[in-house]
């Protein structure tokens, strides 16, 4: 499950500001900042749409949620950002 503490590691492993995701998934600024803010290891707020296109901005820069089935996010290897 996707959280917010994960989103934000997944930004921070990429290097990104909250604009940049906003972005690249195709958001508003006051969205990511409104998923962020939610509970660290809970269900980000937002729209299921909202979630996956966060998800799949992320996947589509080389990050991978899951760390051997407990929570996790990792940048795959040869992934440049």
């Amino acid at each position: 499950m996707l959280t917010p503490r994960l989103i934000r590691a997944a930004r921070a492993l990429l290097g990104w500001d909250q604009p940049t995701l906003a972005a690249k998934a195709g958001i508003s600024l006051p969205t990511v900042t409104r998923i962020e803010a939610g509970a660290a290891d809970a269900a980000p707020p937002g729209t299921a749409k909202t979630v996956a296109a966060v998800q799949s901005a992320f996947e589509a820069a080389g990050i991978e949620f899951a760390n051997g089935g407990a929570p996790g996010v990792r940048l795959r290897r040869g992934s440049g950002t």
